[in-house]
């Protein structure tokens, strides 16, 4: 069967689905979709249909974006648009299968927002709501959509037509198209895409690789993961396109054990491929021979780096090595081998669909096209964005992300993950883009973008993202391995009130060190957390130096707690909840903490009634209270409320 052939069956499949006599219904279900009760609402679905004796289908989908509204289910009533319900429960089923799909109540006050043409009053359109309306979908131009383990869904969708044109072209042109686009790799580094593949194709040898580095190792980050899980062909088609304009024979997909979801419906889309002759020798009858494996990594930070990455796959300890030779000219097994990350990937199949002045048109001048970013933290719409690059840091905050839960301040967002920095609100403004944010102190990594509010310790961010560099460090180079150890070092003695002045120019000295001796980006940027926060925020270093003060109230050596005697109605709620016995006194007594027990639980706090507010959190000055219980002196409330 011709790929025509095929594809004229797979739009016939999809008309025939998107315009049949049955309501379909839609149940977002990837990780984030089944971590909130995904998996719960489809078997609530299945029952209530039973239930009323309907037919429907049912597709589980990947994720669309707004994780914050999970679970997400959509119905499409035939001849009517398709509407998106949220934070569904097994509960709410029933309602929306008997008043919507049987009695036409669209049940507008659960709806998220319509999708596609069609609107009905009261129910806003879902990509004009805030978080929505600003994004261009790229690389997750599918998910949300389609069945990710039916390949025909996404063949109905124009897929592998960009692998087709690009059999039809030379290599070289493929790869002049690419370049022209003005891809950049979106791991992180933002190399441009069509050099790289250029440096691979005219490196010597018969025998070439191509890799999707799919290791997602950043805390918080989650788009690799949830575009594998929502469209695996349209990762995979790129790097067909790709073994085909390099001279590729064989690849590899390296992806963290952790994503099992992401590995199965690889595994499925690979079958799929296999039976349709897109993988294996002589692919559609171009003479293209490229085979594709699956290589579980276990976890190592450093093994997203492609040097760490190649020594996993060929068995040895995921450590990196010196360049150059750069992996186009000696990578896997000294072979010209061309790395690139999920998204990356993605992309490169709308390129060759839409073309280059398409994507092009998106972007900015140096940065073409959209990036995605998994919006996470102190923040109201958590979720997986995709945005055209050279947009605002505040239009992600404020405008997508709705700003900051509970009317807190904004203090700062970190990007880039773990080897990305800290930028407070004089920065909104920045445009996200590869040179910009790297001008302020960060970079764009992988995507990762975690809000932080006024509650949050920033000496302490700094404090958790190098422990996490630092215990993910390959050790192989002594920059990397004892410079981040004595950085570590000096910023716990600070969140422990330890600290001294002269740290902080120690932490700039020994920062600048491991930049430039490091061997491989994980050294290299380590220290980016670390030197944002001092350039941004060195007055909370020094209050936690000069005044043993944590302005936030997080680090637990330099804060206190306290019972108020005015205030304390001798309950003994405080005392039964206290997990150390640091609180002694008894009935119209005022309760006293012993400090010298108090293990800074917060327990005393979260559980005094709101009426008294009795309890109290201070750091850097002491509160004059009884050093032990005393007999009350006001007057009681007639009644409280506990927290």
């Amino acid at each position: 069967m011709t790929f025509a052939e095929i594809q004229s069956r797979a739009k016939a499949e999809w008309a025939a689905l998107e315009h049949g006599d049955k309501p379909r219904i839609l149940i977002g279900s990837a990780t984030c979709g089944r971590a909130a009760g995904a998996k719960a609402v489809l078997e609530a679905t299945n029952a209530a249909l039973a239930q009323h004796n309907l037919e429907a289908n049912i597709t589980e989908v990947g994720c669309i974006g707004p994780c914050y509204a999970e679970p997400l289910m959509d119905i499409i009533k035939p001849g009517r648009p398709r509407i998106c319900y949220s934070q569904v429960t097994p509960e709410i089923v029933p309602w929306l299968i008997e008043d919507y799909i049987i009695n036409d109540n669209p049940h507008s006050d659960l709806a998220l927002g319509t999708i596609g043409d069609g609107s009905l009053d009261g129910i806003p359109r879902l990509f004009d709501l805030p978080m929505l309306k600003p994004q261009v979908r790229i690389a997750l131009r599918n998910c949300g959509t389609i069945d990710p383990e039916e390949i025909n869904q996404y063949i109905a969708r124009d897929g592998y037509r960009g692998l087709v044109r690009a059999l039809s072209m030379t290599p070289e042109e493929v790869i002049e198209e690419i370049k022209k686009s003005g891809l950049r790799g979106r791991g992180g580094a933002g190399f441009p895409t069509g050099m790289k593949w250029e440096f691979c194709r005219k490196s010597p040898g018969t025998v070439k690789y191509i890799i999707c580095n799919a290791d997602e190792g950043d805390p918080g980050a989650f788009m690799d993961r949830s575009l594998l899980e929502g469209d695996p062909h349209a990762v995979l088609e790129g790097m067909l396109i790709s073994a085909y304009a390099i001279g590729a024979t064989e690849g590899y997909i390296y992806i963290r054990a952790e994503y099992p979801l992401a590995i199965d419906r690889l595994k499925i889309a690979l079958r799929q491929m296999t039976e349709y002759e897109l993988l294996g020798d002589n692919i559609l009858g171009s003479g293209l021979n490229f085979h594709l494996k699956i290589k579980e990594g276990a976890g190592a930070f450093v093994c997203g780096e492609e040097t760490a990455l190649m020594a996993s796959i060929e068995g040895k300890r995921g450590m990196p090595r010196s360049r150059p030779p750069f992996p186009a000219q000696s990578g896997l097994w000294g072979k010209p081998t061309n790395i690139n990350n999920v998204e990356t990937w993605a992309n490169v199949s709308a390129i060759m669909l839409r073309g280059t002045a398409w994507y092009a048109s998106y972007g900015s001048d140096k940065n073409k096209g959209t990036k995605t970013f998994a919006l996470a933290g102190k923040i109201n719409r958590t979720g997986l964005i995709e945005v055209p690059l050279g947009i605002s840091l505040k239009e992600i905050v404020y405008d997508i992300g709705d700003g900051i839960p509970d009317g807190k301040r904004f203090k700062a967002v970190q990007t880039g993950g773990p080897s990305g920095g800290c930028l407070p609100a004089s920065q909104l403004e920045r445009p996200v883009d590869y040179e910009s944010l790297t001008e302020a102190g960060s970079i764009m990594g992988s995507g990762g973008m975690v809000v932080i509010d006024e509650d949050t310790c920033i000496v302490d961010v700094a404090r958790y993202f190098l422990a996490f560099t630092q215990s993910e460090s390959c050790g192989k180079c002594v920059p990397c391995r004892l410079g981040t150890k004595q950085m570590l070092n000096i910023l716990e003695n600070i969140c422990q009130g330890k600290g001294k002045v002269e740290d902080i120019d120690l932490l700039l000295k020994v920062s600048q060190q491991i930049k430039a001796g490091s061997l491989c980006a994980l050294g290299g940027t380590a220290p980016n957390p670390v030197l944002t926060t001092i350039r941004y925020f060195q007055d909370e270093y020094e209050a936690h130096i000069k005044e043993k003060r944590c302005p936030a109230l997080v680090c637990p050596e330099l804060i206190s707690y306290y019972i108020l005697a005015d205030k304390c109605q001798g309950c003994g709620i405080c005392l039964r909840a206290c997990p150390t016995e640091a609180i002694t006194g008894g009935k119209r007594m005022v309760h006293v903490i012993d400090q010298s027990k108090c293990n800074k639980c917060s327990t005393c706090l979260n559980v005094c009634p709101d009426r008294f507010g009795a309890v109290v959190k201070v750091s850097g000055e002491e509160i004059k209270v009884p050093k032990k219980p005393v007999p009350i002196t006001v007057s009681k409330p007639d009644t409280y409320t506990q927290r």
